[in-house]
């Protein structure tokens, strides 16, 4: 049974294809496969074991298309009345990718966002390169605001590279 803004009662968030529920313990091994794929691993960095289940202030849940695992999104909230807001994240397994999932995982979280958690704004700062992210980002009804120069590492240590700020208005999701 879901509530209309799409919970279950277990913490589970449904979107139309997929099921977003919180991380256990026992993802951790699968998590860490799909953060080694290269395609992942490129923006998100060396994963490390501890990332699936990391204690701080980040909310995070697997992204599921029936029982299998195929990636994870998060967020965090910026909780200073000025400022209030929510950050995004996500990947997904690349076997998946050009199916919509993200579009899905990616809407299902901001509605949560706003509808339950009240946000009237959400964020996210993909590399500027990662053209399929911008892309599911931008199908969801986020829009550019400005390009965070030399803002992340690359993967490798090597260099920055560029981010792109984009943001969400409540009214605007799709």
């Amino acid at each position: 049974m879901t509530t209309d803004d799409g919970r279950g009662q277990d913490g589970v968030l449904y979107g139309r294809r997929v099921r977003l529920r919180p991380v256990r313990p026992s993802d951790a091994a699968r998590l860490l496969e799909l953060r080694s794929t290269p395609e992942v691993r490129r923006w998100w960095g060396t994963p490390s074991d501890d990332d699936a289940t990391s204690e701080d202030d980040t909310v995070r849940y697997v992204v599921e298309v029936g029982d299998r695992v195929v990636g994870l999104i998060q967020y965090a909230e910026e909780p200073d009345p000025m400022y209030r807001h929510a950050g995004v994240d996500l990947y997904l397994d690349p076997q998946v990718h050009g199916q919509g999932l993200g579009q899905d995982a990616v809407r299902t979280v901001a509605r949560y966002l706003f509808e339950v958690l009240g946000h009237h704004r959400l964020v996210i700062d993909p590399a500027a390169e990662n053209t399929r992210a911008i892309s599911t980002y931008s199908a969801v009804g986020f829009r550019a605001v400005g390009v965070l120069r030399a803002y992340e590492r690359d993967a490798d240590g090597s260099g920055w590279h560029d981010g792109l700020l984009m943001d969400l208005l409540r009214p605007e999701l799709t």
